[in-house]
């Protein structure tokens, strides 16, 4: 017996449960690139719609932070790795370190580790097994995107840079997260550290490219970035994170080798001899499980919100003279150019938004594996009460994220123009989307109450959402299609006019399958 003995048995274990997430991974990080570029090509199919969309990126700092640095935008593939690049590593490193803290801390946390050790199974199978799955999941997605890019006619050396740059983030997350899972016996805050170290490398690429671009080479997302795809192709950067990797591995291992089963290297504080009151409530329970989430979801939404709405009024230049893009910006409703631009802009947080809901809804199907459904429902406390207050904490969490965007986006532009009554409107324009974000998340009830093991479906329907809402026009969808998306229903303000037949049509939807996903709950067995 070794140290890795039983580690290919775990690989097909993993491949074999969740076979449907590792594909929903890759298969959305591809497709956020295919669509990319399928809508650069329609919206910019001259050169001097290049040169134009070039040239005004390049002012405007709010662009840079949030799309990375100004680089070959004169190209197709420039403009593509512009505008997904970062999003597309950010989602990368994001999957990287999720999949890890699953297949290791999440596994250890509930004894499952434990069980498998008292067989014969090395003590790095699991660690190594968890790194296998996720680097091949890593290079599988490096290679979809490149051979994906190459179908769209684009450079060989730019796509094949522009995978890559996918696939060396995933590696330093990864060996990161394997790093984090070492230090606390928590899974979430394992994974929370993780992830605080990659909104550090967000923020110091942003700040970094805004200015002369020394600060991003302190970020993993700006090693990515200064391979330079699709811009004069630099492979000596690929060094970085390479030997990163290389060096958390082994911290990883040497601290993995040293602590007990079980056990972090920071120990957790004790919790207070007296539990607040609100936690013998079934809602004061749900919201106190999904505090940290919310808070998440919230600032994140506030960031984006920001970024479009410190563009909003330099959308001019943008836009120019391009007028498959001002077609496109009308078809959300169109008024004036603003107005419009914010219809989409608003469209936009609402589809990043329903994440929030989506995620929040699956908690429940968590707390029922984890067995802890089980232990609420030995109480008084009944099942209707028990889901209720999770689907509340869902719905309630929703409008809090989306007023979040809506003062996001609402406060640089009012401040630009000086005009205070641009909050109220713009804030109100993002909770429009509420009913629909409130239908989706009742989709997802209802996949719970009725198949549990079907909810993660809830984000396939979202994914086919994001297409509708972003590519609908662009690629001429049917309209039957198109109105399959109850975002495609709700007036895009502030550029059209409010109706409320809509909004109070999508609301009697969500109540009628959030009512089904309570009744399925209700017959079928826990657990």
């Amino acid at each position: 017996m070794t140290e890795l003995t039983g580690a290919w048995i775990l690989v097909r274990f993993a491949l074999r449960r969740d076979w449907v997430r590792i594909m929903v991974w890759v298969v959305s990080v591809t497709a956020l690139v295919v669509a990319t570029a399928a809508s650069i090509k329609g919206l910019y199919p001259t050169q001097a719609g290049l040169d134009q969309a070039a040239a005004a990126s390049a002012e405007n700092a709010a662009a840079i932070a949030f799309n990375g640095p100004v680089q070959g935008l004169d190209t197709v593939g420039g403009e593509v790795a512009f505008q997904s690049g970062t999003f597309g590593l950010v989602l990368v490193a994001l999957m990287s370190l999720l999949m890890i803290g699953r297949y290791t801390r999440v596994e250890e946390e509930s004894g499952r580790t434990e069980l498998l050790r008292a067989t014969v199974l090395g003590r790095d199978a699991q660690t190594a097994a968890a790194l296998a799955i996720v680097t091949g999941m890593n290079i599988l997605i490096g290679v979809t995107v490149t051979i994906s890019l190459l179908q769209q006619d684009l450079p060989v050396a730019g796509s094949v840079s522009f995978g890559t740059s996918f696939l060396a983030i995933g590696l330093v997350f990864s060996a990161l997260a394997l790093v984090t899972a070492q230090i606390s016996e928590n899974s979430r805050v394992a994974s929370g550290l993780a992830g605080g170290v990659l909104g550090y490398a967000f923020a110091v690429r942003a700040i970094g490219d805004i200015g002369d671009g020394r600060l991003s080479w302190l970020s993993p997302i700006g090693w990515s970035q200064k391979i330079r795809p699709y811009a004069g192709e630099r492979w000596w950067p690929l060094a970085i994170p390479a030997l990163v990797t290389i060096v958390l591995l082994l911290v990883a291992r040497a601290v993995t080798a040293r602590r007990d089963l079980g056990a972090g290297l920071v120990q957790p504080r004790p919790g207070r001899a007296v539990a607040a009151r609100s936690l013998g409530r079934p809602l004061g329970l749900a919201v106190r499980l999904q505090r940290g989430t919310i808070v998440a979801w919230t600032g994140g939404l506030f960031v984006l919100g920001f970024v479009y709405g410190a563009i909003a009024n330099d959308i001019q230049d943008f836009v120019g003279d391009n007028q498959t893009l001002k077609q496109l910006m009308a078809a959300a409703g169109g008024a004036s150019l603003t107005d419009a631009y914010f219809g989409t802009a608003m469209l936009t947080l609402a589809l990043v938004g329903s994440g929030f809901a989506v995620q929040s809804v699956q908690r429940l199907r968590s707390e029922e594996t984890t067995l802890h459904t089980e232990a609420v429902l030995a109480t008084p406390v009944s099942r209707e009460r028990w889901i209720a207050s999770h689907i509340a904490t869902a719905l309630g969490g929703s409008a809090i994220v989306m007023t979040a965007a809506g003062l996001g986006a609402a406060v640089p532009y009012a401040a630009q123009v000086r005009d205070l009554s641009q909050i109220p409107t713009l804030v109100g324009a993002a909770l429009t989307y509420l009913p629909a974000i409130w239908l989706l998340a009742g989709v997802a009830t209802a996949l719970y109450g009725l198949a549990p093991r079907a909810v993660s479906a809830a984000w396939t329907i979202l994914a086919v959402c994001f297409v509708i809402g972003f590519l609908g026009e662009v690629l001429k969808l049917p309209r039957w299609i198109i109105d399959l998306s109850p975002f495609q229903h709700t007036p895009h303000l502030p550029a059209a006019h409010l109706t409320l037949t809509p909004l109070l049509t999508l609301l009697a939807g969500a109540a009628v399958v959030v009512a089904i996903g309570i009744g399925g709950f209700r017959r079928r067995d826990v657990g």
